[in-house]
C-alpha cells in the first residue's frame, strides 16, 4: 500500500516528538519531512532536546530539520502543525495557500468560523466545512483544527450524554498535567507540592471549543451548541494524563447506571471504519470506587492513551444529573494522536492523498 506522505512543523517541541514516536510506527502515514524554525539545518538528534524515556526513533535522529516554507512540503499529502499559537497564526494559512492540508494543534485557527475544530469520534460531518473554506479564502489546500487537550476528553464525554439524554448544563473543575504546558512548562519551585488555581485563558478555551466542537454545521459555518458551561482549571505536580470532575444537568431523568451504559456504549466513525488509531473503546467505564488515575489510567485501551476513562459515575442533586471523574491523555489524546486519527479519518473520506 502506498503511505501517504507527511510534514511536521514544530517537530522539535514536546508534542513534536510525540508526532515522531506515533508516526514511527504508523501503517498508512509515513512522516517524511521535518521542519523547525532555529534548529533548521541540523540533525534532528541533535537539535531536539528529546524528553522521552524511549530513544529517538532511529530513522529520525540523522534527518536533516529543514526551514519552514510551504516549498519544502510540496508533494506532501498532510501537513502537521506543532506550532506556537503566535507562529501559527501566520504560517499555518501560508501553507494552506500553497495549497497543503494542514491539521493544527494550535490555537490560533480553532474558532474561525470556517475552520473544522476536530474529534473524529464526536463531529466527523465539521470537516464539511472545508469546500466552504477553500472558496471563501480562495485555497486551492485547507486548515483542520485539534482542540486544547483538556477539551477532548471533556467533548468525549459529553457527545454521548448530549445524544441520549440532552446535556443543558455542565460544571467542570480539572487538575491538568505539567505537560500541558509544553516544555520547559511550569518551574518546578511553581509546581512542586502544590496546585496551581490558574492557567491563562484556558477557561476560556474549554468553554468556547466545546460549545463548538459540540454545535451542528449549517452553511458553511458552525453554530454553537446551547450549552451552559462553568470551567475551573488547576496545574498540579502530575507529569501526564489530566483529570476533570464533570457535574452535568441533562434533559430527562436518569440512574447512574443508565450513564454508565451510554458511555460504554458509544463509537464513532473511526471505530465503525476501523482506523488504525481509532481505539476499539473511546469512552472506557471503571467501577472501582477510587478510578480513574492518571497514573494508572492514561495508557488505556487497545491503542494506548486514546481512550478517555471514565470513573465514579454517581447521582447529582436531581433525578436528571449526575456526577463523574474523567482521565485523558493529554499529549496523546490530547494532542497528537487526535490530530493523527483526523488525518486518518480525511484519508477516508477522499480528503487527502495524491
Amino acid at each position: 500500500m502506498t503511505k501517504l506522505r507527511a510534514a511536521l512543523l514544530g517537530s522539535t517541541g514536546a508534542v513534536g516528538q510525540r508526532y515522531l514516536a506515533m508516526l514511527s510506527r504508523h501503517p498508512t502515514i509515513e512522516l517524511d519531512i521535518l521542519m523547525g524554525g532555529d534548529s533548521a539545518g541540523r540533525a534532528y538528534g541533535e537539535a531536539a532536546h528529546w524528553l522521552s524515556s524511549e530513544d529517538i526513533p532511529e530513522r529520525f535522529a540523522d534527518r536533516k530539520i529543514l526551514a519552514t516554507d510551504p516549498h519544502n512540503a510540496q508533494g506532501c499529502d498532510v501537513v502537521f502543525s506543532a506550532l506556537p499559537a503566535e507562529a501559527a497564526s501566520t504560517v499555518e494559512p501560508e501553507f494552506a495557500k500553497a495549497g497543503l492540508t494542514v491539521i493544527s494543534e494550535a490555537s490560533a485557527h480553532r474558532l474561525e468560523e470556517d475552520v473544522p475544530l476536530m474529534i473524529p469520534e464526536v463531529n466527523p460531518d465539521h470537516l464539511g466545512l472545508l469546500g466552504s473554506q477553500r472558496k471563501r479564502r480562495g485555497w486551492s489546500g485547507s486548515l483542520v483544527t485539534t482542540p486544547n487537550c483538556t477539551v477532548t476528553g471533556l467533548a468525549m464525554v459529553l457527545k454521548p450524554l448530549s445524544d441520549s439524554f440532552v446535556l443543558r448544563r455542565a460544571i467542570v473543575t480539572t487538575m491538568q498535567a505539567v505537560s500541558g504546558a509544553g516544555f520547559p512548562g511550569v518551574p518546578s519551585l511553581l509546581i512542586t507540592e502544590n496546585v496551581i488555581p490558574y492557567i491563562r485563558g484556558e477557561e476560556e478555551k474549554v468553554a468556547d471549543e466545546s460549545r463548538k466542537i459540540l454545535g451542528a454545521r449549517e452553511e458553511g459555518r458552525v453554530r454553537s451548541a446551547d450549552l451552559q458551561i462553568a470551567i475551573s482549571c488547576n496545574r498540579v505536580p502530575v507529569i501526564d494524563g489530566h483529570v476533570e470532575t464533570l457535574y452535568a444537568e441533562l434533559g430527562r431523568d436518569l440512574e447512574p447506571e443508565d450513564a454508565v451504559d451510554c458511555l460504554n456504549r458509544f463509537r464513532g466513525e473511526p471505530q465503525e471504519l476501523g482506523l488504525p488509531s481509532a481505539p476499539g473503546q473511546p469512552v472506557i467505564v471503571r467501577p472501582e470506587p477510587d478510578r480513574p488515575q492518571p497514573r494508572l489510567d492514561r495508557l488505556s485501551g487497545s491503542v494506548p492513551g486514546m481512550s478517555v476513562v471514565v470513573g465514579r459515575v454517581r447521582k447529582g442533586l436531581s433525578r436528571d444529573s449526575i456526577q463523574l471523574t474523567l482521565v485523558s491523555h493529554n499529549t496523546i489524546r490530547g494532542a497528537a494522536g487526535t490530530a493523527v486519527l483526523t488525518a486518518e479519518l480525511m484519508h477516508s473520506k477522499g480528503q487527502l492523498g495524491r
